[in-house]
């Protein structure tokens, strides 16, 4: 719960920034010169790259979490077995142990879903977070039945 309000905090944080950086924006080209326009187009820019950063990353977030409550409710979210080291982090070799098995499985069956949830789970308990969200993006793919992106 801690993260979905923290999440929500920086979008809201954000929403306010896009507004006040394109009204400075806005109150740039109305000045009508043509350093100006040129400025206030630029600062209208950030806020629509903004604008879209956030939306896809809400819309990620939001099938990711559709994935995990349906493999919830069928029993196959994966088990935390990953050892600790006594201040509570990961174990290295743990976590490459359940890669190693994680990879297995999906190499097992590469058009299930959920050993790609579970294989995104195990990238990031490696630490390796561009690979978690591509196999997470691919196992959203694969549920949703939309052509894969190479």
């Amino acid at each position: 719960m801690g993260a979905k309000i923290t999440y929500f905090v920086m979008a809201a944080f954000l929403a306010v920034w896009f507004v006040l950086v394109g009204g400075r924006g806005v109150a740039l080209i109305q000045q009508g010169t043509a350093v100006t326009v040129t400025l206030g187009l630029a600062a209208l820019v950030l806020p629509a790259i903004g604008v879209w950063f956030l939306w896809m990353n809400t819309r990620f977030v939001t099938r990711a979490n559709r994935l995990a409550a349906e493999l919830e409710a069928e029993g196959g979210l994966p088990v935390d077995e990953l050892r600790r080291t006594p201040d509570g982090r990961i174990d290295r070799d743990s976590a490459d142990e359940v890669f190693a098995r994680r990879r297995a499985e999906t190499e097992d069956a590469p058009d299930d879903w959920r050993c790609w949830f579970r294989l995104a789970v195990a990238y990031r308990d490696a630490h390796d977070t561009p690979r978690a969200r591509k196999a997470m993006q691919r196992a959203i793919a694969l549920h949703d039945r939309r052509p894969l992106a190479s």
